[in-house]
Formats: structure tokens, C-alpha cells, sequence
């Protein structure tokens, strides 16, 4: 059996490595599906190790398979390795260089602790019962690289039996480790709308319909009335995030187009809300006499962690940060391509607090000044390297 405390050593002496592989992924940022330095950087890397490396999976995905001693169960783990179209404002020396990319997520960090944990792992592997594959995936943000991955057998050969990631998150302090078990991140869906009306003059505007008035309407009342026709207890969120339309101020707009997303906690309520959605387009523009189009992308699945899984990870936890730093948090509106994974196996997804007690410091995911207590990445590796020690020991 392997020891918490040569765990906690190891991943102690690797601080410092780790902290220095963030680093250098976030001085080099890429987008999704481009993430050609990375794979290369992690590929290399994992190989060093001495463990099976495939590349070139879902386009610049990596997995790695480190094999115990002995036969027995396979614990996936995966990090995200995507960046965002952010020019970065944060001001040291290992800001990114690419302009307009920056790794304002954390998934630089979540490469950097699944190979420190790779690396700790990879020491003790005559002491490890069955498999563990480290899973580097590509396109979390909007572009679903986990259902590609999927589909290109990751989950196979060896027959993955659970999964687990992790996400810094600048919502909890360092310290903290926070999770719940079922619905954890709500799913999202991605829609464009298109209210179409009829061009005038506006001095005139008698025999036209005013696209612009009427997406207001849209807007102003379409959550309230997808809220009204759910349960009082569903949990959804629909948001408009852009607008275009009209041509001039002195014509009426014949067309206008926005684009959302829309959130939900169960799948029922998610599946509901297109049905709504089209109802109450297809009211309110006809009483009118506008009409509309709909495009509707089913994107991301509720993240639903397994409840043994949870109380796995929830207890591992508990070993390192200690009871009152383990949070069993509400559920988030925010979603996660992790998701794809806990459809097939059953496991769990988690937050590392990474965010710093300084104001100025704490800025939110996706922000262009975001950064992370950089303590987090060691918390990370411990956490990660002591599931997948439990789940083998115990499966």
C-alpha cells in the first residue's frame, strides 16, 4: 500500500517543477485543436517517464498509460489543454507571448499537475495495482474535445473503469477543495436566432415590422417565460450574448441576429426548453407579423458526479486539506466537456481552490488579468496522484 505521506512528500519535491511546467504552458497559450506545442512538450515528457504514449488523438490530444505491477482496475485522469482569445494584461515575466491568446481558465495549470502527477505515479508504478491513463485533451472550451476524444477510443484499450479532473478555480481560496455529488455543472446548449420583420422607412413605419422592437420583446421576456413553464425548483439560465441588426437609422430593421446559450441542471428541463423556446418565438413574432429562424446546438451534458466516485474524492480530500476545508458546494451554471466522460463511466469532477485572499489578485476565470495561487498546483498533484492510489487499492 502506498503511504498519504510519501505521496505528500513526492508531490512536496515536485512543487517547484510543476509551478515551472505552469508556467511555461502559459507563456505559450494555444486554442483548441491547436495545441501542437503542448502535446509535444507533454508527449515528451510522458515519455521520459517511461510510459505509453499515443498522440495525435482528437487532432493534438495525448494520452499517457502508466501500467502497475499487477493486474487490476484503469483510473483515467484528465486535464484540458486549451487557452482562450484573451490579449493577457497581467504583467510578469511569463505572460504569454502569443498576442491575443492567454491561458485565462487554468488549463495551464491542469497540465502542469497531471504530469507532476505523472511523474510521482510513474515512480512507485511496482507498488500500483492496475492502469492508470493520463488523459490530455484538447478543445474544452465551446469545441466538445472530450466527446471527440470518446469517439476516438480513448476509453478503450484499456477499458477505462472511472474518471476524474479537476479545475482551479479562483472561487475558493487555496486550501479548499469543493464538490458535490450529482449535478455539479449545468449543461449548455448554443443557439442563433433570427427575427426577421419588414425594412421601412422609419418616418413611416406603418406598413413595416420593426425587427429590433420585436427582439426586444424577445429578450426582455423569453427566460421569464421559459422559468414560469418549468418546476418552481429548476434551475436554468438563458442569456443572450450578441446582437446585429439594421442598416441605418433612418430605415426599420427587416432582420436581427442574436445568439445564446441555455443552461440547465437535468436533462429533462434542458430537453424541455427548446420546446419552449420555439413556442414562445413563434408566438410573439407572429402576433406581430414577424417571423423568425432558429439554429439550436446541443452542446455540452450536465456534469453528473457518481456518488461513490464523490465520496471517494470527498474523503481523499478530507486526508489532505482537512474536514473544514472540504466544501460541498451548490451546484454551478457553468459547464464543462467533462461531462461527456461521466455519461460513460461513472467518476467525479472538482474544484481546487487556487484564488488568492489579495482583492486585486483574485480576478474571474476568463478575465484578461486572471492568475492562480500557484500553492494550488501542489494541492493538485496530491489530489489527483491519492484518488487514483485509493480508487486502485480499493476496486
Amino acid at each position: 500500500m502506498i503511504s498519504r505521506t510519501v505521496i505528500d512528500e513526492q508531490a512536496s519535491r515536485l512543487a517547484d517543477e510543476v509551478i515551472s511546467l505552469r508556467r511555461d504552458f502559459h507563456q505559450h497559450p494555444e486554442l483548441g485543436f491547436e495545441e501542437e506545442r503542448s502535446s509535444s512538450v507533454i508527449a515528451e515528457y510522458l515519455k521520459a517517464l517511461g510510459i505509453e504514449v499515443k498522440t495525435g488523438i482528437a487532432k493534438t490530444g495525448v494520452v499517457g498509460l502508466l501500467r502497475g505491477n499487477t493486474p487490476g482496475k484503469t483510473v483515467m485522469l484528465r486535464a484540458d489543454m486549451d487557452a482562450l482569445p484573451i490579449q493577457e494584461l497581467n504583467e510578469v515575466d511569463y505572460c504569454s507571448e502569443n498576442p491575443g491568446v492567454m491561458h485565462a481558465c487554468g488549463h495551464d495549470g491542469h497540465m502542469a499537475v497531471l504530469l507532476g502527477t505523472a511523474k510521482l505515479l510513474s515512480s512507485m508504478r511496482d507498488q500500483i495495482k492496475g492502469q492508470v491513463k493520463f488523459v490530455f485533451q484538447p478543445a474544452e472550451e465551446n469545441l466538445g474535445g472530450a466527446r471527440v476524444m470518446i469517439e476516438e477510443g480513448i476509453l478503450e484499450n484499456p477499458k477505462v473503469d472511472t474518471a476524474f479532473g479537476l479545475h482551479l478555480i479562483s472561487l475558493l481560496p487555496y486550501g479548499y477543495i469543493g464538490c458535490r455529488k450529482g449535478a455539479f455543472m449545468a449543461s449548455i446548449d448554443i443557439f442563433t436566432l433570427r427575427v426577421l420583420g419588414r425594412a421601412g422607412h422609419s418616418a413611416m413605419p406603418g406598413g413595416s415590422v420593426d425587427a429590433i422592437g420585436l427582439s426586444a420583446e424577445v429578450i426582455l421576456n423569453l427566460e421569464d417565460h421559459i422559468k414560469k413553464s418549468l418546476p418552481a425548483d429548476s434551475q436554468i439560465v438563458v442569456n443572450m450574448g450578441t446582437i446585429h441588426g439594421g442598416t441605418a437609422p433612418n430605415i426599420v430593421a427587416d432582420k436581427v441576429e442574436l445568439t445564446g446559450t441555455v443552461r440547465a441542471l437535468n436533462e429533462t428541463d434542458r430537453s424541455s426548453i427548446r420546446v419552449l423556446l420555439e413556442g414562445f418565438l413563434r408566438e410573439t413574432t407572429t402576433a406581430r407579423d414577424g417571423s423568425y429562424t432558429l439554429d439550436y446546438v446541443n452542446g455540452y451534458p450536465v456534469t453528473f458526479n457518481d456518488d461513490a466516485m464523490t465520496g471517494l474524492v470527498m474523503r481523499t480530500a478530507a486526508s489532505i486539506a482537512g474536514n473544514a476545508n472540504v466544501i460541498e458546494m451548490p451546484p454551478t451554471m457553468a459547464s464543462e466537456d467533462m461531462s461527456f466522460y461521466l455519461k460513460e463511466v461513472p467518476g467525479c469532477f472538482f474544484f481546487v481552490g487556487a484564488g488568492s485572499m489579495d482583492p486585486a489578485l483574485n480576478q474571474p476565470h476568463h478575465n484578461p488579468r486572471f492568475t492562480i495561487d500557484e500553492r494550488a498546483l501542489e494541492m493538485g498533484v496530491r489530489m489527483m496522484a491519492s484518488i487514483a492510489v485509493d480508487y486502485l487499492e480499493i476496486a
